[in-house]
């Protein structure tokens, strides 16, 4: 709510093409992947919009803990950056060693719908980073802000340059800090917060753990948010910072019988994505909200013409 007043909200923002990487080169480009590729990486015929802006002079930093950058079939996307930060530990990131694990221990830990001790399972990965994460500051999201907000401090005085804030979360699993989860999740119950890819099945009494799980890693995420807006706040940049907030895709917790993406037709829950824009130029516009169609795809013709330049033929 907070962020709405300050920006434009776009209630017709939709998505380009999915899931993660095929929505990365979206923006990128300017052009959608989805009709004639599948996942993969940046080509070498791609003109990313941050090469474009650095020809002009404005400098790009990636902060992600998005660690499907650095996997086969995707992994240059980070290099067409000036820099970039890396947190680790999301998902399955093969961050901890998974050697000699306390199989036991997860066994009782984990509800058995989440539980995967094969060697190389995101499953197995997950529970061994999970291992690190005892509070909020220990998560890589956090991290991720806790270096956006030293990135902001020390370059609020410098012109023309592009921070890209990226967490992983809210995607699953739903892994909230202590405090968080402990207010939906209670009694002694096996952590369950893994959705599967597949159809809903009334009356599960999972289902409500699932959804529960997820509200308290939302409240994690909106906890970041706001340190970024205090920053922004306390620096006073407002008035000549240009800001874009949106995702790449939604996600089903039982709606239309389904969890999660991929499988099903694309739901408005699915396609339908938050954006919201902050145009220094256009501040008192803040707080209203647009119905025009927009698309993923529009995100770096709109950086391009912040900085100045002018959208290439292609797109």
């Amino acid at each position: 709510n907070r962020l709405a007043r300050q920006t434009v909200t776009f209630d017709r923002h939709y998505v380009g093409s999915l899931p993660c990487m095929l929505a990365r080169r979206d923006i990128h480009t300017g052009r959608l992947s989805f009709l004639h590729r599948s996942w993969g990486p940046l080509e070498p015929f791609d003109t990313s919009v941050f090469e474009t802006l650095r020809k002009h002079q404005v400098y790009s930093h990636l902060i992600t803990d998005h660690y499907h950058y650095f996997e086969d079939g995707a992994g240059n996307y980070h290099t067409r950056y000036d820099s970039y930060a890396f947190l680790r530990g999301q998902e399955g990131d093969k961050w901890v060693p998974t050697l000699n694990p306390p199989i036991e221990k997860w066994r009782k830990q984990y509800h058995e719908k989440q539980q995967n001790f094969t060697p190389g399972s995101l499953q197995m990965q997950n529970m061994a980073n999970r291992e690190h994460l005892k509070n909020e500051s220990d998560f890589s999201s956090t991290k991720c802000f806790d270096e956006a907000l030293e990135f902001i401090d020390t370059y609020a005085n410098t012109d023309k340059w592009v921070l890209q804030i990226e967490t992983f979360d809210p995607h699953e699993p739903f892994v909230a800090p202590p405090g968080y989860r402990a207010e939906y999740q209670l009694g002694e119950q096996p952590i369950f917060d893994w959705p599967h890819y597949d159809r809903y099945i009334e009356g599960l009494p999972e289902n409500d753990l699932l959804r529960q799980n997820y509200k308290a890693l939302i409240q994690h995420c909106d906890k970041q948010l706001g340190r970024l807006l205090d920053k922004l706040d306390e620096l006073d940049i407002w008035n000549d910072t240009f800001l874009i907030a949106t995702t790449d895709h939604g996600f089903l917790l039982g709606e239309h019988e389904w969890w999660a993406k991929n499988r099903m037709p694309c739901f408005n829950e699915v396609a339908n994505i938050p954006l919201f824009v902050h145009d220094p130029d256009h501040k008192e516009q803040g707080g209203t909200r647009r119905d025009a169609l927009t698309q993923t795809i529009d995100i770096m013709p709109t950086l391009l013409d912040a900085a100045g330049q002018s959208t290439p033929a292609h797109c």
